[in-house]
């Protein structure tokens, strides 16, 4: 039929019209919510460069870790900040790190319980330079071996499976670091704890605040030479199909607002759960438009987790998560 017997807008007339046939939706329990992790106590320090987001001590994040589940929130991502660093990171694996602590925690609260608690496996915090791995010189230039850095990162996993994550979920981008992983999970009795993977990391200018909030930027160089490059959306597809074979459970791909086509290739081309990971940039850029008046905050933000979502997301770690939780 042709105009006027066919008129798109009968459907949108008023809310539970349009609530009945919407195509997407949100739910608090498609959020995982970061937290920063810090030594101390009674500690809640804000990230200058992303507001409401703060440094917390392990008191502190049980504390937010029971308003996200009081909120339905799905789960948290955990990040640590060590008291001390070293060239190889090894406060990442430590059994009474940061972020073992953390979780040890978390498992004594019986809010908590109903999260899923995710553990950020990477060396980046904890390295004094900065990297995610070993560091090697070649010649005048400095970068990450690959091959020594799985042996860290296999044992970083198996230390936050014993100290009670629920998932691990490597963000390092070196080649074979899955494969590493599972085989020490199943070595050391976890084999049925998943492995979430950033498969598809960008080398990306959104990470700016990030890295103000995990004391984790490159003391030199960059990660270009290990994270992905932005104009290939077809190697990302490529990294995803590869850790999947490695043993992934789940896949993260990172950022999520500037790389909407490589979530919807994916989604179309696997059908494993996958998750989108809305970066310290773009939250932080919205809420700068917030504080000038410039967008709406509540439509806007979660017009861009929808988007997210629409391209097909079946999660979204966020910093958003309480904020949209609060009005879902």
């Amino acid at each position: 039929m042709t105009f006027p017997h066919t008129r798109m807008r009968r459907l949108r007339r008023n809310e539970p019209l349009r609530a009945l046939v919407r195509e997407t939706a949100l739910d608090p329990g498609d959020f995982i919510y970061p937290l920063f992790i810090c030594p101390g106590e009674g500690v809640r320090r804000e990230v200058s460069s992303m507001p409401g987001v703060f440094n917390l001590s392990i008191d502190e994040a049980v504390r937010e870790a029971e308003a996200c589940a009081s909120l339905g929130v799905g789960g948290l991502l955990l990040f640590g900040l060590p008291e001390s660093k070293d060239e190889t990171g090894t406060g990442a694996w430590d059994e009474n790190g940061i972020v073992q602590q953390a979780l040890r925690a978390l498992k004594q609260s019986a809010a908590a319980k109903k999260l899923v608690l995710i553990a950020d496996v990477c060396l980046c915090e904890y390295t004094s330079h900065g990297h995610c791995g070993i560091v090697v010189k070649a010649g005048d230039a400095y970068d990450v071996d690959n091959d020594p850095t799985l042996e860290l990162l296999a044992r970083t996993a198996v230390s936050q499976a014993r100290a009670g994550a629920d998932v691990v979920a490597p963000s390092d981008m070196m080649d074979g670091r899955v494969a590493a992983i599972r085989r020490a999970l199943d070595e050391a009795s976890f084999a049925e704890t998943p492995i979430l993977s950033y498969a598809s990391k960008f080398a990306s200018a959104f990470y700016g605040p990030f890295r103000e909030a995990a004391d984790s930027a490159p003391q030199f160089g960059d990660r270009r030479s290990y994270q992905m490059d932005a104009a290939n959306p077809r190697e990302a597809l490529r990294e995803i199909e590869l850790d999947l074979g490695e043993g992934a459970d789940m896949i993260l791909m990172k950022p999520a607002m500037p790389y909407l086509d490589v979530v919807r290739a994916a989604r179309e081309r696997f059908g494993v759960p996958m998750g989108a990971y809305q970066v310290s940039g773009e939250y932080s850029m919205l809420h700068a438009a917030f504080q000038k008046g410039w967008l709406d905050p509540q439509r806007a933000m979660l017009e861009s987790l929808l988007g997210i979502r629409r391209a097909g997301a079946d999660f979204i770690v966020t910093y958003f998560a309480k904020d949209a939780a609060r009005l879902l």
